[in-house]
């Protein structure tokens, strides 16, 4: 069969870039070799938030005598039900991608699809028959999965990836997480939350360290805080598998030692699903282990593009859908901006959450660039002490013009709140406009508009 383009992978960048297509008049199809949606929305961003969500409703009624509210009985957490509950919201996520699909008349191959020349793929279907799909156009979008590290391979029972830990048959007593970016901390909070001992290690001096040093120290003290045990500037040298527990050997400041656990969750970052997909045959030039792509996501070899995880760039589900609509856009030939990599959101969905955009005052330090800095914290928010939970702060960084160089909140809800910070950057905005737009009272996001107003010796509640 022959298509104007074939989307191999059907992820955040595959789906929305052949939906984005079909909308521009595209003959679309696409190959996946497992679920509609991709990791994102089948075992990573849907089905976590899914998990966390269970942990904030429980942690709620724990804490209900905090609001007036008595509660008679034991409040306990169903494990299996919680975990049951996820699967089924991404499963109906990826029900509504199927449905999408046939709105826009895109075709679906299931199957492993490999490149065997340009403008033609090979479909390796379960019946390991072959069917031969052709288009004048293919975009690569086959996303990545959970880095494996050779000290702590993953054995899918004791040492798990995110997958696992999604699916777990039952709750363990202990888990170590290695790694504290968005997986390890999202899940180290989600299984401390259901009552599991949880250990969280880091090789480097912070948590998530690729946030603002407030904001990660300002994590490690509420993680603390909940019970999760935080190691920072931690080796992990080896897990050893002994009667049925882990024990994990590391290297701190104070020297060599090791502790036992349940179970090991490596959360150490991912590799990309670019094997045996036809890139070396066809010589698809890669760089630092990805796929080499221009300005338009194009390769070097005509006719074929990539996007998302796979490519250089932040390994985020909206910037592989932004990725996505670029690229089949500037196909089509319209005229449209290039996505500014400057300006993209990133958010951890733990308690309290995480969301920041823009440089962090570390790398403002660095670059020797000269600004501004405006704070607000959650502990003067009249919202946030009546919701009950006052760890965090917004932080605003600004140029010498005004202009908002980074944010970076954490608390509750601040994921919901950090697209006004993108917009305001993207129209290149002033600090001051942020100072006098009325925000409503009371509200999280006043905190935006009082650290726009500390920034400029105007702030009212500090």
């Amino acid at each position: 069969m022959s298509f104007d383009l074939i989307v191999l992978g059907s992820g955040p960048g595959g789906y929305v870039a052949a939906i984005r297509a079909s909308q521009l008049g595209m003959n679309v199809a696409v190959v996946e070799k497992s679920e509609l949606g991709g990791i994102c929305l089948n075992w990573g961003c849907i089905p976590t938030k899914a998990l966390l969500k269970s942990a904030q409703v429980y942690n709620y009624i724990s804490h209900s005598e905090d609001y007036g509210i008595q509660i008679e009985g034991e409040v306990k957490p169903d494990f299996e039900k919680v975990i049951r509950r996820s699967r089924e919201v991404a499963n109906n996520m990826s029900k509504g991608i199927e449905f999408l699909f046939k709105k826009n008349k895109i075709t679906v191959f299931k199957g492993f699809g490999k490149i065997i020349e340009p403008g033609k793929i090979s479909v390796t279907k379960e019946d390991n028959n072959e069917e031969i799909v052709e288009a004048s156009k293919i975009i690569i979008a086959t996303g990545a999965r959970s880095k494996e590290i050779p000290s702590f391979k993953q054995d899918k029972k004791y040492i798990i990836g995110y997958r696992e830990a999604l699916v777990l048959d039952k709750l363990p007593e202990s888990m170590a997480v290695i790694g504290s970016g968005a997986i390890g901390t999202e899940l180290a909070f989600f299984y401390k939350s259901m009552g599991t001992d949880v250990t969280i290690i880091e090789y480097l001096p912070e948590l998530v360290p690729i946030e603002d040093e407030e904001v990660s120290k300002q994590l490690a003290r509420s993680f603390k805080k909940a019970g999760i045990k935080v190691m920072t500037g931690t080796e992990v040298n080896n897990v050893e598998i002994k009667d049925g527990k882990c024990i994990v050997n590391y290297t701190d400041k104070k020297g060599s030692t090791s502790f036992s656990c349940d179970i090991v969750l490596s959360a150490v970052g991912i590799t990309c699903n670019i094997e045996n997909i036809g890139l070396e045959e066809l010589g698809i030039e890669l760089e630092y282990g990805r796929i080499k792509v221009d300005e338009n996501y194009a390769t070097n070899i005509p006719g074929i593009y990539a996007i998302g995880d796979i490519i250089l760039g932040p390994a985020l589900a909206h910037v592989a859908s932004a990725e996505g609509i670029y690229c089949v856009e500037k196909m089509a030939g319209l005229n449209i901006d290039p996505i500014d990599y400057n300006n993209i959101p990133s958010c951890v969905y733990t308690t309290p959450e995480i969301a920041s955009v823009g440089l962090t005052e570390k790398q403002l330090k660095e670059q020797g660039i000269e600004y501004k800095v405006g704070k607000f914290p959650f502990t003067a928010s009249g919202k946030a002490t009546a919701a009950g939970n006052k760890d965090g702060f917004v932080k605003l960084l600004f140029d010498i013009n005004d202009e908002l160089l980074g944010a970076h909140f954490i608390g509750d809800n601040v994921a919901e709140m950090i697209a006004e910070a993108v917009v305001l950057k993207k129209v290149k905005g002033k600090g001051m406009e942020l100072v006098k737009s009325i925000h409503p009272h009371p509200s999280m996001s006043e905190a935006i508009m009082e650290a726009a107003a500390a920034a400029h010796n105007e702030v009212i509640h500090l």
